[in-house]
């Protein structure tokens, strides 16, 4: 294999993974980013935790448009929108709502599918033997509602799943009181699907992954990065004026993306869904594994810090200040779902997932720069399918055929006419 020299472009569970595969194989590697790798500024640092191989069921799905405005104008409901950014919205808000098709959604699926089926055993490919081990914990992930019809009422969501090999094991109460001591009343029932895992301290899970990639060989430039550009036999990137030469580039800069994509004549398609956390530390109760709420939307992650309480979705773009909403749902919700909870502090967080209006993820060549690479826009299983997708990204710049059709994740997708890259 010829070894050549390979810039990335973020520095998340994504850049973080993309760069590890790519060193093993023996280039030399530089991750750009303008954090440290699993800095609180980073949407892997807040994430619920989750390995979710079975999180193949896109947010539109049919019915969704009758159902919106209850969430939106709900106290209780999961969606949240930051009205005066509607109108620079509209034009990834109406096809991605398009999308809420049945036949979308099973395309959709497919295509997750391949890159998140085997979630769990791609991260200990990834971090087994390295410091970042020691944060992964193997066990089911549970989705948790209030009775067996509210169950049965998700029967898209659940054929789905079964569709693609996840059949849950179903948790009666007397099994709940055991895996999540002190849950309320007002939840009975739960489907535990199995073969998934979390980590602990998904902050502390990069860095420590980032860390070994250094102590390897890798390199790291701190800094914001300008631009990305085709040269003749390579590529560039620009930093506050500095220029740097590689063979290959990969992008994979989340939502922060979108810009850089479009300098090269792209349209992504993409957008910020803001997430949110609550983490209450030193927590009394905390379930055996990830808890999603069905009826929330929000998943509750037995954590090194405490109870992480993650999810939520928000449009509002990537400059606004974090709503207070989200916050207040957590904490109303909390006291149903633990009634005797205490714990010692509380953290708050929001961050932005890159999603795309298909609900599917860049992976692979740009057509116009085929020296660089798309690997962003995973939505909510960023950390789901981090290392899968670099290491396909890997196999591509390496010149060996990745064993899945990429053809769902192609890059330029959505560009309609758009102009070549600049030469």
């Amino acid at each position: 294999m010829t070894k050549l020299s390979i810039g990335i472009v973020g520095a998340g569970i994504v850049g973080v993974s993309t760069a590890e595969w790519l060193r093993r194989d023996g280039h030399d590697v530089t991750l750009f980013d303008r954090l440290e790798p699993g800095g609180s500024g980073q949407t892997s640092y807040g994430n619920a935790g989750v390995f979710a191989g079975c999180a193949v069921v896109p947010v539109p799905v049919p019915g969704l448009l009758k159902k919106a405005p209850g969430m939106l104008f709900s106290s209780d409901g999961p969606l949240h929108m930051k009205w005066g950014y509607v109108p620079r919205l509209l034009p990834w808000l109406i096809p991605f709502l398009r999308r809420a098709t049945r036949a979308d959604v099973e395309a959709t699926a497919r295509g997750l599918t391949d890159i998140i089926g085997d979630t769990a055993d791609q991260h200990m490919a990834l971090a087994g033997g390295t410091p970042a081990e020691r944060f992964i914990e193997r066990g089911p992930y549970t989705f948790l509602y209030r009775t067996r019809a509210a169950m049965e009422s998700d029967k898209l969501g659940n054929e789905i799943r079964a569709a693609h090999g996840h059949v849950p094991e179903i948790w009666d109460r007397a099994r709940l009181e055991d895996e999540a001591p002190g849950l309320g009343p007002g939840y009975q029932i739960a489907a535990a699907y199995p073969n998934n895992g979390w980590v602990t301290s998904p902050g502390s899970y990069v860095a420590a992954l980032y860390q070994h990639f250094r102590a390897e060989g890798g390199a790291f430039r701190q800094g914001e990065v300008d631009d990305i550009r085709p040269v003749e036999d390579g590529c560039e990137i620009v930093t506050s004026g500095d220029t740097h030469r590689f063979d290959r580039i990969v992008l994979a800069g989340g939502a922060w993306s979108a810009k850089l994509a479009k300098r090269l004549g792209h349209d992504p398609g993409l957008e910020s869904e803001r997430g949110y956390h609550v983490v209450f530390e030193g927590a009394n109760r905390k379930p055996s594994c990830p808890l999603m709420v069905g009826d929330a939307k929000f998943v509750m992650t037995p954590m090194e810090a405490g109870l992480r309480c993650a999810g939520q979705v928000e449009f509002g773009g990537l400059d606004a200040a974090p709503s207070e909403a989200p916050f207040k749902l957590v904490h109303r919700r909390i006291g149903q779902l633990f009634p005797d909870l205490t714990y010692e502090n509380e953290s708050r967080w929001m961050g932005h997932r890159p999603s795309t209006v298909d609900s599917l993820p860049f992976i692979g060549p740009s057509p116009k720069a085929p020296h660089i690479h798309f690997a962003f826009g995973a939505q909510h299983i960023g950390l789901t399918s981090g290392p899968k997708t670099g290491r396909l990204i890997a196999d591509m710049i390496g010149g060996r055929t990745p064993n899945i059709d990429l053809t769902p994740f192609a890059v330029g997708r959505f560009d309609q006419g758009r102009g070549p890259a600049r030469p």
